[in-house]
């Protein structure tokens, strides 16, 4: 009886501080989270305070609840996305970054010799603007490629208007056309040239690069294309933009041809679509990819891929699973007709030569008769730009910019370069094809009615459309994701924005359902 009354006595003192240890930690547990609720609800405060006074900073979670309404998005307007109102440009340096340092006090001259097309050539010349900067050096006028395949003997002087190049950026970095002649005389070797490897980030600059220039005073960095790394801070991304966005601007007759295309495109139509076409025999050549042309296909880009020693051997059906392969113009065609575009929407066509020809043309024209290219529009007044690549695809690249819409059938430097421009100048639509799923839906095209492949088409395209939240910082190259120059705007400022452009919304969807002038047959025939 008392071993009962002993264990009984026992248990009930062992429950008791059970009891007891359960209560002090449901105490200490609610004081935790007193302190937690109300040292975050000050964050809280403190964060959007920070953010009504910062509209300079984008903050992502406002926009992302903008774009995203649980698991079903909202539609995308194909012509302009609705959010593009939300942001705005914003490379102004900060108060903390230096004016650029006098030519007598820098440690040296730069010269810089570009590589490759012109787009490729202009981020070597952006980069360039900054690694000058970076190396405290005074910058030579780049001098562009005239070596690559492309065989342009254009200056920077023909292409860029240089005396702006040079007065837009003074406040940053100094900039000469030329060596003085006094310290070419004072030199006794020659300028030491050098290449850096690609993506070098700044330390490489300072730590193999300054101690050179120091000691030589002139110092060449040759092939400079990509030779920066794509992460830098951010008043040197800022920096970046400037140059890229402002200060390289064209030459007057480059600028007047442009824009007189793009009104010549806008009195036939109050907007309008630019493709930017890469489809030659040696783009397709070094791409490895297999178009359905049979044996005289294979032939012909074997025997352009011979040009490359060190290409390697590849499977065409992998490179187009991998997403590798650009898009035919027919499936550019099919691509913009299912997102939803209609027949009579006019088209203008940026490209080299096309293989195949008018051939490989026809289905694109056949889906979109409203179709044009620069020589269509101005055959006559071309003739002084002909013999220069690179001036040609300036024109093109102004046409493509002033664009309501830009496609895109590849990822190459113009298509990286423009679609970079159009974040920064307001999130104007571009359309960059998602290939590797796209490639999929093209070679099943036959098993699905025209309704289903448009779906699908629409689906896999999100994403690649220009949206605001097609751009994640460290996505990407900065170049065609410069995120460090785009904020968004303060939220007090997006209700006015938002009631503007409602009525504009209103009336473009009233109109969407007679854009389609063919009925889903017509389309099919046409779809081949």
């Amino acid at each position: 009886m008392r071993m009962g009354l002993g264990l009984g006595a026992v248990m009930v003192s062992v429950n008791g501080k059970q009891l007891w240890s359960w209560r002090v930690g449901c105490g200490v547990m609610l004081f935790v989270l007193g302190l937690v609720s109300l040292f975050t609800g000050h964050i809280a405060s403190h964060l959007e305070y920070w953010y009504s006074h910062h509209p300079f900073v984008v903050n992502r979670s406002s926009l992302y609840s903008k774009l995203h309404f649980g698991d079903r998005p909202s539609p995308i307007d194909i012509w302009k996305s609705k959010y593009s109102n939300h942001f705005y440009a914003c490379s102004q340096k900060s108060p903390h970054f230096p004016p650029a340092t006098r030519e007598r006090f820098s440690n040296g001259y730069l010269l810089i010799a570009t590589s490759g097309g012109l787009n490729q050539q202009r981020t070597g010349i952006t980069d360039a603007v900054v690694v000058a900067r970076i190396l405290n050096a005074t910058l030579v006028v780049p001098e562009l490629d005239h070596h690559s395949f492309w065989k342009d003997d254009s200056n920077f002087v023909d292409i860029f208007d240089v005396n702006w190049f040079i007065s837009s950026l003074a406040k940053d970095i100094t900039i000469v056309k030329r060596v003085p002649d006094k310290v070419m005389r004072s030199m006794d070797k020659p300028p030491y040239t050098m290449r850096v490897p690609r993506k070098s980030a700044p330390d490489y600059y300072l730590d193999q690069v300054l101690p050179i220039l120091s000691r030589r005073r002139v110092l060449q960095l040759t092939k400079f294309d990509y030779r920066l790394a794509n992460d830098l801070d951010e008043d040197l991304q800022k920096l970046r933009c400037r140059v890229n966005y402002h200060a390289l601007r064209f030459t007057k007759p480059i600028q007047e041809r442009g824009h007189k295309l793009v009104l010549r495109m806008r009195k036939m139509a109050t907007r309008f679509i630019a493709v930017h076409l890469r489809f030659e025999p040696d783009m397709l050549a070094f791409s490895g990819c297999y178009y359905g042309g049979g044996e005289k296909e294979r032939y012909e880009l074997g025997e352009i891929r011979k040009r490359w020693a060190t290409l390697p051997d590849l499977s065409p059906d992998g490179e187009r699973k991998r997403g590798k392969c650009p898009l035919t113009p027919h499936e550019v065609g099919l691509m913009l007709r299912a997102l939803g575009f209609a027949n009579d929407t006019f088209l203008y066509v940026a490209s080299g030569e096309i293989y195949g020809g008018e051939e490989t043309l026809r289905p694109l024209r056949e889906l979109f008769p409203n179709f044009y290219t620069k020589e269509m529009l101005a055959n006559e007044e071309l003739k002084p730009f002909l013999p220069y690549s690179s001036r040609l695809a300036a024109i093109d690249y102004i046409v493509c910019d002033e664009s309501d819409v830009f496609v895109t059938n590849n990822n190459g430097n113009m298509a990286k370069i423009l679609a970079g421009r159009r974040r920064y100048m307001g999130h104007k639509r571009t359309i960059r094809p998602n290939a590797k799923r796209l490639s999929a839906l093209f070679m099943a095209r036959d098993q699905m009615d025209w309704d289903t492949f448009s779906k699908k088409v629409k689906s896999c395209q999100r994403g690649f459309m220009g949206e605001p939240d097609d751009m994640r910082p460290g996505r990407g190259e900065f170049h065609e994701y410069p995120h460090s120059c785009i904020c968004e705007k303060p939220f007090r400022d997006l209700e006015d924005s938002d009631r503007a452009d409602n009525s504009e919304h209103i009336a473009m969807d009233l109109t969407k359902k007679s854009q389609n002038k063919y009925s889903e047959d017509e389309v099919k025939v046409r779809s081949g």
